[in-house]
């Protein structure tokens, strides 16, 4: 039974990411295209191929999301040497 809660929670956080990621890559071939209706479906075709081909690219893109957000702080804490 716990299997089969982590397993759905699991699917869920995907699907949530998967949101986002479609929502960021929107935004950012909005700017650089510059077509609304060319960014919906560039941001559609990259989420479906990322999401449908390879699902663990989801969880390696939230790897380097909290590693870029919290890894400034964490590796300035343990590189503490300042060149001569």
């Amino acid at each position: 039974m716990d299997a089969m809660i982590f397993s759905s929670l699991t699917l869920d956080l995907e699907i949530v990411i998967s949101l986002f990621l479609l929502v960021w890559v929107y935004s950012w071939a909005k700017g650089n295209l510059g077509s609304p209706k060319l960014a919906i479906i560039f941001a559609a075709i990259i989420v479906y191929l990322t999401v449908s081909q390879h699902r663990e690219l989801i969880w390696f893109g939230v790897i380097l999301f909290l590693l870029a957000t919290f890894g400034k702080e964490l590796l300035a804490k343990f590189m503490v040497y300042e060149a001569q």
